[in-house]
């Protein structure tokens, strides 16, 4: 099998790690044809000894045709990468295409955010391309993501900051709702492993109705409000509570930080 050498910097921390499984485990590369670089560089992929595993950026960049930039963004000023020539995907927050392109000599850019649940194959990735990289490039973006879930390219790079704050936090707006449910259901003096249960069953089970193709979230809630059983007064007593607002004013929250770290400093 031929195609691309990709070079995943920073490979070995927990989201470079989970792309580069995902890529491997599906057969969308061969590991002849993946780079890594890590501080580290005996802790290379498990599993996976024909990676390539580097500790200079600047050796991955030279060996790799696509490079992913899989780094904290506070550490981004200090990675050197020539991505002159080659496709420079970045899974950074906050780091815009303009400081990607002046940092690494890249023209052809994708800002892409993925999420915590790339580890079980089930991130949602929104993707976008700056006008120089042309189709195969963005097929190639499309199907690398896909390999760890789903992914959409997106036009505007704005929505790629918006979707920072909606879907980049993966389990962690469900983990908060989840807490306050066990929380509350701990009052009711429940075995601990009845209670967490019970609440996993909701967040992670019954809410996988929800992926249904036709599923309408908007249905699902006025269909049991309609109902008007023990559920539909859970769910006014929310809503009177302000728990749309609540969301909303989280979201908003989050997008202005996305918003603030894209900023030029």
């Amino acid at each position: 099998m031929t195609g691309p050498v990709i070079g995943i910097v920073g490979g070995t921390g927990w989201l470079g790690r989970a792309i580069a499984s995902a890529v491997l485990a599906k057969g969308f590369v061969t590991p002849d044809r993946l780079v890594v670089s890590s501080r580290s560089p005996a802790a290379a992929l498990p599993g996976w000894p024909d990676v390539a595993c580097v500790a200079d950026n600047r050796d991955l960049a030279a060996r790799s045709d696509v490079i992913i930039l899989s780094v904290r963004p506070e550490q981004f000023p200090a990675v050197e990468v020539d991505a002159s020539g080659k496709l420079l995907i970045s899974v950074m927050a906050g780091v815009p295409a303009a400081a990607l392109a002046a940092s690494t000599n890249a023209v052809r850019i994708v800002r892409a955010m993925p999420n915590a649940a790339a580890e079980i194959d089930k991130s949602y990735t929104p993707w976008f391309a700056s006008a120089a990289v042309g189709h195969a490039d963005k097929v190639l973006v499309r199907q690398l993501f896909e390999t760890c879930g789903t992914a959409d390219e997106v036009l505007h790079e704005t929505d790629i900051d918006y979707l920072t704050a909606l879907t980049g936090p993966g389990p962690a707006f469900p983990a908060l709702l989840a807490m306050a449910m066990l929380g509350h259901a701990r009052t009711r003096s429940l075995p601990e492993s009845v209670a967490k249960r019970a609440v996993k069953a909701v967040i992670t089970e019954a809410s996988a109705l929800l992926a249904a193709e036709n599923a309408s979230m908007e249905e699902t809630v006025r269909t049991f409000l309609d109902y008007r059983g023990t559920t539909a007064a859970g769910l006014q007593a929310m809503i009177d509570g302000g728990f749309m607002d609540a969301v909303e004013a989280g979201l908003d929250a989050a997008e202005a930080a996305a918003l603030a770290m894209s900023r030029p400093r």
